[in-house]
């Protein structure tokens, strides 16, 4: 079972897994794996997903022996990243943590879904259970969305991190530059106009980002490659993509999963992916959050320490739980 909202969007959508149409894809951060809700497309009404939702009752319980980094740990951790980034001068290397959340007798999936999606009106929100996997999350950084009729094709450079009521330094302006460019190189091979916006704020709950538009035309049969081509983006990963992936295998103490992985979303007007950040696997006697930042040369250990709890607010300050 699944559900979802788009962005901008208060309609609550499933999908009927009664015929074999491709309809929402969950793909893990290495694409090694992924799961698949086929059939149609379909609007749920409140009161149906309140009696069908979710419970505590339907999930598995949380491996054993998975412990979270200590602050410490994660900070000594960081300062051999920083090293490695500085010795080899990378622009921006992406490295995440896993926060456990265990201080619970029973979580009110439905109403904490509706916090979710009350709270981050402008994304991408779910929540689904595949009878092995459940997870829930909400992210609005758009990695692909392309107009079957058009042709037209729409993504985003999405990066730095800071509370909204903090201005901009060097450190959050030079890790989205990358971003920026690496995906305006991607765009260019498959078309030879490509629209770039001007960079902004983009504001998501509690924290805001860096953002860059782009738009172009391709041709349909170019998309699942350029896709592919896109993920992981430097938002994810890093630069150059192998080297940081290398390094992300080595220092993280955990598999990402489906965290930093995408989504894709097929109607039939449109197909639609978006990035798998602000999201949580969820237990029946556990909640595990993924969250990461950006690292440069210039970065804090304690002040991406401090990035990443803001992160895990976005899971965990809505959760209804008793």
């Amino acid at each position: 079972m699944i559900y979802f909202k788009l962005p901008f969007d208060e309609r609550l959508w499933s999908v009927s897994e009664q015929n074999d149409k491709n309809a929402v894809s969950f793909y893990s951060y290495d694409s090694q794996n992924h799961i698949s809700f086929n059939g149609d497309i379909l609007e749920i009404a409140p009161a149906e997903f309140n009696e069908l939702s979710i419970t505590n009752k339907l999930l598995n319980n949380g491996p054993a022996n998975v412990v979270a980094e200590t602050k410490e740990e994660y900070c000594d951790t960081l300062e051999q990243v920083i090293g490695v980034i500085k010795d080899h001068h990378l622009p921006k290397l992406v490295y995440s943590r896993k926060k456990i959340f265990t201080d619970f007798n029973r979580i009110d999936y439905p109403k904490s879904f509706g916090n979710l999606c009350e709270t981050y009106p402008n994304a991408f929100r779910y929540l689904f259970n595949d009878g092995e996997n459940a997870w829930m999350g909400a992210f609005s950084e758009v990695l692909g969305k392309f107009n079957k009729t058009t042709h037209e094709l729409e993504t985003m450079a999405l990066a730095g991190t800071l509370p909204v009521s903090e201005k901009w330094s060097g450190k959050e302006i030079e890790e989205q530059k990358p971003v920026t460019t690496y995906i305006r190189n991607i765009l260019e091979t498959y078309s030879d106009q490509v629209l770039q916006s001007e960079t902004y704020d983009h504001i998501s709950g509690n924290i805001k980002h860096l953002r860059t538009d782009f738009k172009t035309r391709i041709k349909p049969e170019d998309l699942d490659q350029l896709i592919k081509d896109l993920h992981p983006t430097p938002a994810v990963c890093g630069i150059p993509k192998d080297f940081c992936n290398e390094n992300i295998r080595k220092y993280e103490k955990f598999p990402r999963e489906f965290y930093a992985g995408y989504i894709k979303i097929e109607t039939e007007e449109t197909i639609q992916y978006f990035v798998n950040l602000r999201c949580a696997r969820l237990y029946k006697d556990a909640v595990h959050v993924f969250v990461g930042g950006g690292i440069t040369a210039q970065s804090s250990p304690e002040k991406e320490w401090t990035e990443t709890e803001l992160k895990s607010e976005a899971i965990l300050k809505n959760l209804v739980i008793s």
